[in-house]
């Protein structure tokens, strides 16, 4: 095989971790044709069209699979010698960092992450992900730079930093016939339910302690957000159990009322999580930090 031009290795790993030729073009600050020739160059080096196009973006072919982790080591091995990684700095620096979360991660973080980012780093770029079952494999491939929510799964073999802990409220909307001051087990178990199908490991954990304390629960909808969720009881006679940041910032935003949940729900605590790989990056120990400053004890 004849020698290869290293920059090609950077362009193959961006196209894998955003399954898009532009996206990687944005995170490479090239130019969409010069990502497009470095892909012709690397499909001719190698015989395989290692990219494909699917209605999911560019996915890798087998051979292309193959390919992630000895370009990782050669990547990360040039970092090495070079010193590349040492001179991360935010104020200059367009790299874009890809943080998993859920909608009330979202909520709760953005707003600031972006004021923060437009005074102190403006040229950073942000892309949000959904939280996934394959949450591991995506930190442990750099598909995905940090993981921020409740996941117990992410316990073992994974740095992580506790940002805040949360508890639960239940809320109803302000016009709900019979829940005005204050909301009873007795109302618990005999109005209806709007719960969560899935945003991370929170629904889960009430579903569990519920089960456990043996209550009873109508569940009359399930959606699947805790935003979207508060909405609909904003306009209905359900119930919601939600983490309590979430309850505080759409108080006063709508129609509803906060009531503390009326049997002990277990606290639990809100993390960011990282992989061992990328524990010395210095863009991301910088992002860490200031997610960090942004949301612990805030």
């Amino acid at each position: 095989m004849a020698p290869m031009d290293i920059r090609l290795l950077s362009v193959f790993d961006e196209i894998y971790k955003s399954r898009s030729v532009t996206a990687a073009a944005a995170a490479l600050d090239l130019g969409q044709p010069a990502v497009s020739v470095a892909l012709s160059k690397l499909r001719h080096q190698f015989g395989d069209p290692l990219f494909v196009r699917t209605s999911n973006g560019m996915e890798p072919t087998p051979f292309g699979e193959g390919l992630v982790r000895p370009v990782r080591s050669v990547l990360e091995a040039l970092d090495a010698v070079t010193g590349h990684r040492d001179d991360f700095d935010p104020a200059s620096s367009s790299r874009t960092f890809r943080i998993c979360m859920t909608d009330i991660s979202q909520l709760v973080l953005l707003p600031r992450l972006w004021k923060t980012l437009s005074a102190t780093a403006p040229h950073i770029r942000i892309e949000v992900l959904p939280l996934s079952h394959d949450i591991a494999r995506l930190l442990e491939s750099g598909e995905a730079d940090l993981a921020l929510g409740f996941m117990p799964q992410l316990e073992a073999g994974f740095y992580q930093n506790v940002l805040f802990d949360q508890k639960f409220v239940c809320m109803v909307s302000e016009h709900h016939p019979r829940i005005q001051n204050e909301l009873t087990l007795q109302h618990f178990a005999s109005e209806d339910h709007a719960v969560i199908s899935s945003s991370g490991s929170a629904p889960v954990l009430i579903d569990q302690e519920i089960g456990r304390l043996g209550l009873n629960r109508r569940i009359s909808l399930r959606i699947p957000n805790f935003i979207s969720a508060a909405l609909v009881v904003e306009h209905t006679d359900l119930i919601i159990t939600i983490p309590e940041r979430l309850g505080a910032v759409l108080k006063g935003r709508g129609a509803l009322r906060s009531f503390p949940v009326p049997f002990k729900l277990p606290d639990y605590q809100v993390k960011q999580h990282w992989h061992e790989r990328y524990h010395n990056d210095p863009g991301l120990v910088w992002l860490r930090r200031v997610i960090a400053d942004l949301l612990s004890g805030a």
